[in-house]
């Protein structure tokens, strides 16, 4: 498996031949002091590979669909989302699980690593078979790991795979808008507020 770092770097460089509008959003590194201190914050270490990201990309500078299901956060994003998440959650039952199968709204050992909109794309720190991997905690609904990535490396190279092969990562699949942007289009829709889309090049 590609590192976090190789699979940025596939992603930029696809982006730069075909959608340079997009890397433009790309925020610089994080400090390390800045995840460190975000860490003693909230209490939780960082996974490696997910400060190894941070590293390269604190987050986007501004909204974009850089990445499918949901835009990457910043380390004060991540902190704010965690937090607010784990003020909420003992007001709504959160915690708890509902059944043998089922997960909770929010659990104390998971750190998000994007913002879907209506939920947030987080990486799952409970010991077992499942650490360390990326699965969707909805805003409204219980957390599902069903179709979770094994980790953040995995699913990082899946997007770069999809960019230079043209299909898709998981149920997403890459386009182009009419301004030359990189646009994720769940389960290959092919227009975006009544423009067509285009379909993304290879390599």
């Amino acid at each position: 498996m590609a590192s976090v770092t190789e699979a940025w770097v596939r992603i930029e460089g696809w982006m730069r031949r075909h959608a340079p509008a997009s890397t433009d959003v790309l925020a610089r590194p994080a400090a390390q002091e800045s995840i460190t201190a975000a860490e003693a914050e909230l209490g939780l270490p960082f996974p490696a590979e997910l400060a190894e990201s941070l590293r390269r990309h604190d987050g986007l500078t501004e909204w974009a669909s850089i990445l499918p299901e949901a835009t990457p956060l910043s380390v004060k994003g991540i902190v704010e989302h965690r937090q607010m998440r784990m003020e909420i959650a003992p007001d709504v039952d959160g915690f708890a699980r509902h059944g043998a199968e089922a997960e909770p709204w929010w659990h104390e050992r998971w750190l998000p690593f994007g913002d879907g909109g209506s939920g947030l794309q987080v990486i799952d720190l409970r010991p077992g078979s499942g650490f360390a991997r990326v699965g969707w905690a909805p805003t409204s609904n219980p957390a599902d790991f069903s179709d979770a990535w094994p980790s953040l490396a995995a699913y990082l190279t899946t997007v770069a795979d999809a960019l230079e092969t043209g299909g898709p990562a998981g149920v997403w699949y890459p386009y182009l808008t009419i301004d030359g942007a990189l646009w994720w289009s769940l389960g290959g829709e092919t227009e975006l507020n009544g423009e067509p889309l285009r379909p993304a090049p290879q390599r």
